[in-house]
């Protein structure tokens, strides 16, 4: 089996390259973040370990972490679409035999709209995954790549 993560960009807001490359890394980490916590044990310690929730060989995240950290930009052309993917992929479950994690880890990205986008909060991209290659290519694969 194969995992990937997905970054779905919106074309339609011609942001420059370098803003580009921040938003889909915001993306990108807030996905895996949110499959992390800090451990309590240690919360008022100043380097408090974060705990990532992958255990075993059967969880997607774990075996993306533990492979080639395959990873594409894909576009869309207008925020409905955004949502329209980050929708699906919040709706996957775990579907193989073999899959622990229950949800597909996804995040979408607000910008504040400090730089571009005359101020105003603007939502410009997603991180779909990492997750069974199938299942993403089931959401993702028709999109055109970045």
């Amino acid at each position: 089996m194969n995992a990937k993560q997905v970054i779905v960009m919106r074309k339609d807001l011609n942001m420059r390259k370098g803003k580009m490359i921040a938003q889909g890394a915001h993306a990108a980490m807030a996905a895996l973040l949110k499959e992390m916590s800090v451990d309590d044990r240690i919360n008022h310690d100043p380097s408090r370990v974060w705990v990532l929730h992958a255990s075993t060989i059967r969880d997607p995240l774990y075996f993306w972490l533990d492979g080639p950290f395959t990873k594409i930009t894909v576009g869309v052309n207008s925020e409905d679409e955004l949502f329209d993917i980050y929708q699906q992929a919040l709706a996957v479950e775990g579907s193989f035999s073999n899959t622990i994690r229950m949800k597909m880890p996804c995040a979408i990205i607000q910008d504040a709209g400090k730089t571009e986008f005359h101020g105003k909060p603007t939502y410009t991209c997603a991180a779909i995954g990492p997750w069974w290659v199938d299942e993403i290519d089931a959401i993702t694969g028709k999109l055109p790549l970045l």
